[in-house]
């Protein structure tokens, strides 16, 4: 399995990919986030260091409790960043020999006007599009410039709740969804090796909907497509924990990690890449072992 990017592949199988979590915004949920350019490529310095392979960047917070802001705002916060992205990873040391490197530069947005401005700016691969696809706009926007496009489960528009939808086989909607978007990609000209797949955990889902992906998340392999797993600080993992806080979640988070790993995920999105790291790095080593 191959997952295109615009200038390069990454080949599978091989030790899944650590993506670290930078948000460039004032409202995250876990509380890390920054309008400050200095503090982010900080931070996005320190998980390249730390062994991400991926750096996904946010100027928006995916909360769907919280407005979105204008797309001129969210650009100017992106733009902020990509100016200095090169410095980020120039002169770090990838961690070990099978550190994505460079690391591929990922974009969290959703709306095609700022997919296509961020797009134009150069050096991002891959845009980690929340909004579930609704129509072609996002996947033609990648094709057209080469990125890769990662495809969020979801229902409705994105920014708002959805704590009342209800599943009786989450699996099988999802299955039925990732292959009405697989299509809907591949007719607006992008190659189906550009397409991640993301089951959208705590996405209009509830606590046993959330744990039945992770349960069943090896049904997704029979796309032939890398998983990404968004599994960091997840309200989930609070609730089995009891635990309100999020940023108090990051053991809960490498048990998910574990999990997801034994179902065949490829990518795991975390705020604490040096715990990510070291998990799947031992995980890995133990299924090789002889």
């Amino acid at each position: 399995m191959r997952l295109k990017l615009p200038a390069r592949a990454i080949e599978f199988p091989r030790r899944p990919l650590v993506m670290g979590i930078v948000n460039v915004n004032d409202d995250s949920f876990s509380g890390d986030g920054t309008l400050d350019f200095e503090t982010a490529v900080a931070l996005a310095r320190s998980q390249v260091a730390a062994g991400a392979d991926v750096i996904d960047v946010g100027a928006e917070s995916a909360r769907t409790n919280r407005s979105a802001v204008p797309v001129a705002e969210e650009l100017r916060r992106f733009r902020g960043f990509l100016e200095r992205w090169d410095e980020i990873w120039q002169g770090v040391e990838p961690r070990d020999a099978e550190q994505i490197w460079p690391p591929v530069l990922s974009a969290n947005t959703w709306r095609p006007e700022a997919v296509e401005g961020i797009l134009q700016g150069g050096n991002v691969e891959l845009v980690n599009d929340m909004g579930a696809l609704p129509d072609a706009r996002n996947a033609r926007l990648c094709a057209d410039q080469g990125a890769a496009l990662l495809v969020m489960h979801s229902v409705g528009e994105p920014k708002i709740p959805h704590f009342q939808q209800q599943w009786g086989d989450v699996m099988g909607a999802m299955e039925r969804f990732f292959e009405e978007k697989l299509a809907l990609a591949e007719a607006a000209g992008l190659s189906p090796e550009s397409v991640i797949l993301d089951p959208g955990i705590d996405f209009a889902k509830q606590r046993e909907d959330n744990l039945t992906v992770f349960r069943e998340l090896a049904r997704l392999r029979k796309f032939g497509r890398p998983v990404l797993v968004p599994v960091s600080r997840k309200t989930v993992i609070g609730e089995v924990l009891k635990l309100p806080d999020p940023s108090a979640r990051d053991a809960g988070t490498v048990a998910c990690i574990c999990a997801a790993m034994a179902c065949g995920a490829q990518i795991f999105r975390v705020h604490h890449v040096e715990a990510a790291w070291q998990a799947i790095k031992v995980l890995d080593a133990i299924s090789k072992a002889r």
